[in-house]
């Protein structure tokens, strides 16, 4: 397997939003980011960084693609960016839409991040972009039934992840990166939702990581620094 001085960074979700942010902050920092996305966009193709695009990790081939196109990679950061946002209410549940969200938000990482785990390395760090509406003790609204059952979901994941990866020295680090003006909140494209902006919220996010270790492995962390109640 190929390792290099500069740092190798997966990043999922990488054609807009935070994970884009991520990737160029990254790319600028010297380290070659591997892009995963369904489709490129011209902002990440502009970046002249690895993209690995068609890839619906819901699906078991996508995965599959993944790893045989980073076969020869040590990975040193994974980022589990990709996620998807429906809002059902209590008189609208939606349980196709709720499988959905499940599947996208909390199994495909989790599958993703099993598939590469040949590719990690004592050392190595992954990273959840995850949301604080997966807290229950932070519940105070109610609704988006699937998007804050799936996020509760990975977030369990990324604790037993933390725990069965501690004896091979890689990390886990699981984020909220804040109200960000990103399409999944702005359905209309306008990005007037959010407090911050994406590229706020991923040098927050990035500095978190870069102080990610295996002793605060498997903590929930808002991108300002507060730890998060689960």
């Amino acid at each position: 397997m190929q390792t290099s001085n500069s740092k190798n960074i997966v990043i999922t979700g990488a054609n807009r939003g935070i994970g884009l942010a991520m990737a160029k902050i990254f790319k600028q920092r010297g380290c070659n980011v591997i892009a995963l996305c369904r489709n490129s966009s011209l902002a990440l193709a502009a970046l002249h960084v690895k993209v690995i695009e068609g890839v619906e990790l819901t699906n078991a081939e996508a995965i599959n693609k993944v790893t045989s196109a980073v076969a020869d990679i040590s990975i040193d950061l994974l980022i589990n960016n990709a996620g998807i946002l429906k809002s059902e209410q209590l008189t609208s549940i939606n349980k196709d839409t709720i499988s959905e969200q499940f599947s996208v938000n909390a199994l495909a990482p989790l599958m993703l991040t099993e598939a590469l785990i040949p590719n990690l390395h004592a050392g190595s760090k992954i990273a959840f972009i995850t949301s604080r509406m997966g807290s229950i003790a932070d519940n105070e609204s109610g609704g988006y039934y699937g998007y804050r059952m799936s996020k509760a979901a990975l977030n369990m994941a990324a604790v037993s992840l933390a725990k069965d990866l501690q004896p091979h020295n890689i990390s886990v680090g699981i984020y909220h990166p804040g109200y960000v003006k990103t399409e999944m909140v702005n359905n209309d494209g306008n990005l007037v939702n959010g407090d911050i902006t994406a590229e706020e919220a991923a040098q927050r996010l990035i500095a978190l990581i870069d102080q990610q270790t295996t002793t605060n492995s498997g903590t929930f962390k808002h991108s300002n620094g507060q730890s998060l109640a689960w």
